[in-house]
């Protein structure tokens, strides 16, 4: 188990995104994934109150997806839930009236009583962050909600909201989650990471597999049918692209598992990462992810990850 920065959550090293629910999964597969999900030993789970706006089911539905299946499963209390708020129509911003708003809404859909991690889901510069962090602190006050976290937020605005949290005694941010993987290192390497390392906070990425690039199924010659294919497939002209690849076949081949595997535990194994998030379409998507909780790449391995992706 690992622990989500100065919280008192604990998570194995692999976050399911619910991003598909509603969209790419109906919520009968949706609710075959998490069952599955949690019985192979998955137990955190993060989700947003704008998925899936682009879908037909709406905002909202990724929500009222998991919250179905919590009332038909009984299994809340098998995972770490986190969502988040900022970027729902007409909750579009951090104003300490919007999130009061936004967590209650959440929690009706997601039927519970409580928000494990909430989210600011992007930085709002139009809200002082003093009113933001003041009205996340009166959610942690009443048990809405356990931990705090900030999503999309550069290295200088998450530095000032850390000190805002000190200087008013507010609670802060313990986790970031911002874009970060084999393919797009420097946004997050070159100074961001210092800031998390720094203050003791989690470094929770999304887009772990490149918009689904670092799966293998997207080669030249070989483009896989789906929603991300226009911009997985965008990473090949990329020089890195194929050099990536090769190095996570050889590395895939050496460990008997799938690159999807090896590229999720690269990311595990990176400093202040504690769970890299993936998303499963489809139950049969499962296996590959949960397998990379338990992957532990060699020195030489994560050597050649490193060269590859320079």
């Amino acid at each position: 188990m690992t622990r989500i920065g100065t919280s008192e959550l604990d998570v194995r090293p692999l976050c399911l995104g619910a991003n598909t629910f509603g969209w790419t999964s109906d919520e009968a597969e949706s609710h075959r994934v998490l069952d599955a999900f949690v019985d192979g030993g998955g137990d955190f789970l993060d989700t947003a109150d704008v998925y899936s706006a682009w879908s037909d089911g709406g905002a909202g539905i990724s929500e009222t997806i998991i919250g179905s299946w919590f009332e038909k499963s009984g299994k809340r209390d098998a995972v770490v839930l986190a969502t988040k708020v900022g970027k729902a129509p007409g909750l579009d911003d951090l104003r300490a009236d919007t999130i009061r708003r936004g967590v209650d809404a959440s929690l009706q859909r997601l039927r519970t009583d409580r928000i494990d991690l909430y989210w600011a889901h992007a930085d709002d510069e139009g809200t002082p962050l003093a009113e933001t962090l003041g009205a996340f602190d009166e959610l942690v006050t009443a048990g809405k909600v356990r931990a705090i976290g900030a999503s999309n937020y550069s290295a200088p605005r998450l530095e000032e909201a850390l000190e805002t949290s000190r200087r008013e005694g507010f609670a802060g941010y313990v986790a970031l989650q911002n874009e970060y993987h084999l393919m797009a290192r420097a946004g997050y390497e070159e100074r961001t990471a210092d800031v998390v390392a720094a203050n003791g906070l989690a470094m929770v990425p999304y887009a772990a597999l490149a918009s689904g690039f670092l799966t293998g199924k997207y080669r030249p010659g070989q483009l896989a049918e789906s929603q991300r294919q226009a911009k997985a497939a965008a990473y090949l002209d990329d020089p890195r692209g194929p050099r990536v690849l090769a190095a996570l076949d050889e590395a895939a081949a050496a460990h008997g598992t799938d690159v999807t595997s090896v590229a999720l535990a690269w990311l595990a194994q990176q400093d202040t990462v504690v769970a890299p998030i993936a998303s499963a379409r489809t139950v049969e998507q499962l296996p590959t992810l949960l397998a990379a909780a338990d992957l532990e790449l060699t020195q030489e391995e994560l050597a050649a990850l490193e060269r590859a992706s320079r």
